[in-house]
This record gives structure tokens, C-alpha cells and sequence, in this order.
């Protein structure tokens, strides 16, 4: 991270672009058994970002939540929730399951990352928070707001000088990012990528 965003939480874009690369690996290879974080492109293939879609997010969560997808082929709004291992996740309430997409997108003017989603209700199987028009898609999506971000970053960071000066903290950002931010849709990072904070 250069200097003058370690010192303002935020990021550039290319450092965005390494962030998320780094995050991808982790998440693949220490989550293997959750859904994938991907890379879209834009249409231009010049800009793009994170996705995560097709997840199941129970409303009754515990100290690490719950995540799971469903099958292949099978549309992730007429799957069963999917029960998963006790260690990993918590159980799914039927009742209340969502299914959410999820998408990662740098912000030029905050130069921060902002969570874009959107809902489905196991039931309805329509999307419930449509407000804000999604940068590259040009259709509405739930925004949460990124300001604020830099600062509460800048803290975060400024606590472990360290991760700073060896160029980690590139690399970690949105795990910690994602760490606070997720908590909106009930989504936790696992365990073990919380670890290398």
C-alpha cells in the first residue's frame, strides 16, 4: 500500500486490483468448500470486480455464520438450504433462509471498496433491497454507503504498523474490510483467513 493510502485507509485502484487478486487466492484455497469469490471484467475488460453469488445466508447466525450454495445446475432460489459441518458453519433455519449476491467494487471519489447486493427471499424468490444502480450491471442493487470507510481503515491499519511497512497490508484489506462490512447481509469470514489478520 503507498504511503499516502496506508496513512488515509484508503486504496488506488491498482492497489484495489492486487487486494482483490490476494483475497481471491485466500479465499479459494482456505475456504475451498464455500462458493467461490470471482474477478468480473467489465465490458470495456479494462476495469472490474469481486462477485460471490448463488449464497445461502441463514438469519440465525452465530459467532461465524453461515454460508453454503447450491448445487450445480439447480437455480439458488428452488434449492433446500444446505446443512453443513458444525465445526464450520451453523446450521441453516429453513424458515428464514436468503440468498444473496454479493459484489465487490472499487469506488474512484472514496478510493475505498464498496459492497453492492442483493437479497432473495427462499420463499418469494424475489430480490427485496433494490435502491441503488449497480456501476457495471446499470441495474438496481442494495449499496452500503462507503463513507466513513477510510477512517475506520486508517484505524484498523494504524494499529499494526507492521502489516504497513512489509506491504501486507495490500493484501489483507479486504479481509479485514469484508470482516466489518460483511456483517450487514450476516456474512462472517471464516476463521481461518481472520487468523492472518
Amino acid at each position: 500500500m503507498g504511503a499516502k493510502e496506508e496513512a488515509q485507509g484508503t486504496l488506488s485502484s491498482t492497489d484495489f486490483g492486487v487486494a482483490a487478486s490476494a483475497f481471491i487466492l485466500n479465499w479459494n484455497t482456505i475456504c475451498s468448500s464455500f462458493p467461490p469469490w470471482t474477478w468480473v471484467l467489465s465490458r470495456h475488460q479494462v476495469e472490474g470486480y469481486l462477485s460471490l453469488e448463488n449464497i445461502l445466508l441463514s438469519s440465525t447466525q452465530e459467532e461465524y455464520g453461515e454460508l453454503s450454495c447450491p448445487g450445480p445446475g439447480k437455480h439458488p432460489h428452488q434449492e433446500d438450504p444446505i446443512d453443513v459441518d458444525d465445526a464450520t458453519l451453523v446450521r441453516t433455519n429453513p424458515c428464514n433462509v436468503h440468498y444473496y449476491d454479493l459484489h465487490i467494487i472499487y469506488c474512484n471519489s472514496y478510493r475505498v471498496p464498496v459492497l453492492y447486493f442483493r437479497a432473495y427471499d427462499s420463499a418469494v424468490g424475489k430480490a427485496r433491497y433494490l435502491n441503488e444502480e449497480h456501476p457495471y450491471l446499470n441495474r438496481p442493487w442494495y449499496k452500503l454507503h462507503p463513507c466513513g470507510t477510510s477512517e475506520w481503515m486508517k484505524l484498523l491499519f494504524h494499529a499494526d504498523d507492521a502489516l504497513a511497512k512489509t506491504g501486507v497490508a495490500i493484501e489483507l484489506y479486504l479481509v479485514a474490510w469484508l470482516s466489518v462490512v460483511g456483517h450487514v447481509v450476516g456474512l462472517r469470514i471464516p476463521f481461518e483467513m481472520m487468523k492472518q489478520l
